[in-house]
């Protein structure tokens, strides 16, 4: 069963759709109704409806800006656009919006199943693209030239031959400017069990395919993609490409899933750093972006190649980043336990705690404030002449360290998730004036990744990011409408809406009076100033 929004201005033709449709008969659940499109959007943020049925003629948002701005927050909805002949034309700009079906009014109840039918058979199909085991066969050349170049970074192979064979492919450009980025997905099922299989490379590929160009390829379990294109296109279409992937794996696999997501590059040659980072990312596990993590949220912006380390140390390396204290302290005792002789203890300190603790205290300082490095230094200090050889020591030492590590790790993720949310109502604060103030303007401001803030801001206050801008405004509106100077058109433009009806509108829902009821109120009591 798919659920829908309805979206009309006209309350009568909106109450026909809802009365007169026979929604589950046709395989919908309405799940609710907006008279505008300010309405529909919120609507959409806080129920994550299957698909939108929306008049494209709305107040407040038009139909063309509410796609565009739906795509923003929940990419993974259908819209539907009911329409008059005259926009139809017009309406055909915003396919790129996820647009599934244009109706032309006025229709009939008859009519309207008819067409819902269609609608449900395109969803239908989306869904069973998304779930197809068949894999794509495109683009093999490429394939083989990315895979090596990402997993192993071609180390001993002359780099002009990598330059011009990336060149044949297209995944550089003269005189022109390329930029890179790697993902790494997994997807789990409800009990935490990977099911990422060759088949999702497929299924991924149907969505990035209408943001960017890409390259995608199974490996141990996760889907490797490379994103490629101008610095705008991926600025422009990232956040919004890897929310369609979170809510399609949720909505149609019923699964979770875990992105990893690097930073951006112009160089081809560091296409391997940028694969280490993402798998790096994929493992802090801040709980603030339903599994979307972007490297740059959660680590300084430096660079510094990462050593291949043992098993051991790059387990704890995934501990530590995902705050795994109790787990940390299991793979440490499972190390020692596993050594039995002299000589492999003394091994284990001639390269296991130097490298453990150079490890350790990279992710510490890229993630953690230096007070807390401080204290790890103190509460596990570094001796490798009382460790030398000596079995409980070495391994006191090591496990120490990273449970400390991921304990400190975890406290620093929670207060930077505060930290940020307090950034961004601090933004909203200052800038509410502005009416082109955004979730994405935000996030840039503050130097995070949209799907991170506004998951952030909903799990830190419970309210979604327009809302409290809303709030925000209504307070502002509140103070200045005591003011009998101030006319109703001025107060709007002073708290960010253009659209005087839009202001009056979004006053009213908050107050329960308009604006004009709410100065001849306080006249009467003698309020305004």
């Amino acid at each position: 069963m798919y659920t829908v929004i309805v979206a009309d201005d006209e309350e009568e033709i909106r109450r026909a759709l809802v009365k007169k449709i026979d929604w589950n008969s046709l395989g919908f659940e309405l799940v609710g109704e907006a008279s505008n499109g300010a309405e529909a959007l919120e609507l959409t943020e806080k129920l994550c409806p299957d698909l939108l049925l929306t008049d494209i003629m709305m107040p407040f948002i038009g139909g063309i800006e509410l796609a565009r701005q739906v795509r923003e927050v929940r990419p993974s909805t259908q819209i539907a656009f009911l329409t008059g002949y005259e926009v139809f034309e017009f309406a055909k700009q915003a396919i790129q919006y996820n647009i599934v079906s244009y109706l032309l009014k006025p229709i009939s109840a008859d009519e309207l199943s008819v067409q819902l039918v269609k609608i449900r058979k395109i969803i239908d199909r989306k869904f069973e693209q998304f779930r197809s085991s068949e894999e794509a066969k495109e683009h093999l050349d490429t394939l083989s030239f990315v895979m090596p170049l990402i997993l192993d970074g071609y180390g001993h192979t002359n780099k002009g031959s990598i330059i011009s064979e990336a060149d044949k492919l297209g995944l550089v450009i003269p005189e022109a400017s390329l930029s890179y980025r790697v993902l790494v997905t997994s997807v789990t099922d409800k009990n935490g069990l990977n099911i990422t299989s060759k088949a999702t490379v497929n299924s991924f590929d149907l969505i990035l395919n209408k943001y960017m160009k890409h390259v995608s390829f199974y490996t141990d379990g996760r889907v490797v993609t490379l994103l490629y294109g101008t610095e705008e296109i991926l600025e422009k279409y990232l956040h919004i490409a890897v929310e369609d992937i979170s809510q399609s794996v949720e909505r149609i696999m019923n699964c979770c899933s875990n992105i990893g997501i690097s930073r951006m590059s112009d160089n081809i040659l560091s296409l391997h750093e940028l694969y280490v980072e993402a798998m790096n990312a994929i493992y802090y596990d801040t709980d603030d972006a339903q599994g979307i993590r972007y490297i740059s949220d959660v680590e300084n912006d430096f660079f510094s190649d990462i050593e291949r380390f043992e098993a051991f140390v790059a387990e704890e390396e995934r501990c530590v980043r995902g705050g795994l204290a109790k787990e940390a302290g299991e793979i440490a005792d499972s190390l020692f336990d596993g050594l039995d002789n002299f000589n492999q203890y003394k091994l284990s300190a001639n390269f296991i705690v130097p490298n453990l603790t150079s490890s350790v205290y990279k992710i510490l300082y890229s993630v953690v404030d230096k007070e807390y490095t401080d204290r790890l230094q103190a509460e596990c200090p570094l001796q490798m002449a009382d460790m030398y050889g000596n079995v409980a020591n070495i391994r006191a030492y090591c496990k120490n360290l990273c449970v400390r590590a991921a304990e400190l790790v975890e406290d620093q993720c929670k207060k930077s998730g505060s930290q940020h949310c307090e950034l961004a109502i601090d933004c909203i604060n200052k800038d509410f004036s502005n009416p082109d103030i955004s979730l994405v303007s935000v996030s840039r401001q503050i130097n995070v990744s949209p799907n991170y803030l506004s998951a952030l801001v909903r799990k830190e206050t419970g309210s979604t990011f327009i809302e409290i801008l809303t709030k925000r405004r209504m307070q502002e509106a509140i103070a200045l409408l005591k003011y009998p100077a101030f006319k109703v058109k001025d107060v709007a433009l002073k708290c960010g809406y253009v659209d005087q009806h839009y202001f009056s509108y979004s006053f009213k829902k908050e107050t329960g009076m308009s604006p004009i009821q709410y100065k001849k109120k306080l006249a009467e009591e003698g309020g305004e100033l």
